[in-house]
């Protein structure tokens, strides 16, 4: 059986009626340094698809010294931020004709390191971090091989970060818990914060958020009001439960700081008589657009993912002459 002919470059500039350069830029995600037309780029690419042509990653290493491969690490894959900034990475990387590798770590110091290595090992051309456990090594790792790398979700000292204004989400998230609780609430007038690991910065800056909006309306905010018991959705339910226990009841507001939380209080809730929840006023520092149709009003802070990467990517095509910190704010969504 005759086989057909492999495609090269020249056939494709032959079809745009474009240089073999301009289509070779195309090809390997250069054509915007170039100045190149969004409209001939996607003309070409097009051409490419119908003729079954497909860009030779190998050769293109050894001409280049970059092998098409751009890493991103993070936490977990079943998190709807986390996978909201993976599939937003994935779309960034594919326009720029880069193959997206992407590894859920855990927060795992030991799983980080080994991940990085081994990404190294096959030679990626930059690296993303979201949220990891050691971002200071991981960045002294990265720096002591020229590899480029940005952060995400979290700041690190020693490279570009782009993260979401945790402090300004979580006060606007406080407020409109406060603002919702209805003025007949029965028992524990408090708002409780329940989440997250106060030694990572989001935490740490969404605890901080909280507690300023709490003393500025109620002039004090007590220990107790801080539940910070990490992510974990069946350690979440326990706290729920002793909470609920030693008040008699549910308090006037809770503010969950994940969806992994607010999943917890949910499992949570199906036991609560429905005129006892009726009163809560809950907030999520996560989006979930089910949340809008449940029978009790949720606040929700949406993060925005697509801003998140594509101001991580403009860091990682211009370094900043200092390791800057940008600031997305994020999106409150109001029951």
């Amino acid at each position: 059986m005759k086989q057909t002919a492999k495609r090269t470059i020249y056939d494709i500039a032959k079809a745009a009626g474009s240089s073999p350069s301009t289509v070779s830029s195309v090809m390997n995600g250069t054509w915007k340094g170039r100045r190149i037309k969004e409209d001939t780029a996607k003309r070409i690419l097009g051409l490419a698809d119908e003729l079954g042509y497909s860009v030779n990653q190998q050769a293109r290493g050894l001409r280049t010294a970059q092998s098409g491969l751009i890493g991103l690490i993070l936490p977990e894959h079943n998190n709807r931020f986390f996978s909201d900034l993976s599939q937003s990475f994935t779309l960034e990387a594919r326009k720029r004709g880069q193959c997206p590798v992407i590894i859920a770590t855990q927060r795992d110091p030991e799983s980080e390191t080994r991940t990085v290595r081994d990404l190294m090992a096959y030679s990626i051309d930059a690296l993303f971090v979201v949220g990891a456990a050691e971002p200071s090594e991981i960045s002294r790792l990265c720096r002591s091989s020229g590899l480029p790398h940005v952060f995400i979700d979290q700041p690190c000292p020693g490279a570009p970060s782009v993260i979401t204004d945790n402090e300004d989400g979580a006060r606007r998230l406080t407020r409109a818990i406060i603002e919702t609780i209805k003025p007949d609430q029965q028992g524990d007038a408090k708002v409780y914060f329940l989440g997250g690991d106060a030694r990572l910065h989001a935490s740490s800056r969404r605890i901080v958020g909280f507690r300023t909006e709490i003393e500025r309306h109620y002039g004090t905010c007590g220990p107790d009001q801080i539940i910070a018991c990490g992510y974990d959705p069946d350690i979440a339910l326990m706290r729920i439960r002793e909470l609920y226990d030693r008040l008699g009841g549910l308090p006037a507001g809770l503010f969950a700081n994940s969806i992994n939380v607010f999943e917890a209080l949910l499992r949570f809730l199906v036991d609560v008589p429905e005129t006892e929840f009726q009163h809560v006023s809950v907030g999520c520092f996560d989006y979930e657009p089910y949340g809008e149709f449940l029978r009790f009003p949720v606040h929700m802070i949406r993060q925005r993912h697509r801003q998140l990467v594509r101001k991580a990517f403009e860091f990682l095509d211009q370094p900043p002459a200092d390791n800057a910190l940008l600031m997305v704010a994020a999106e409150l969504r109001l029951a």
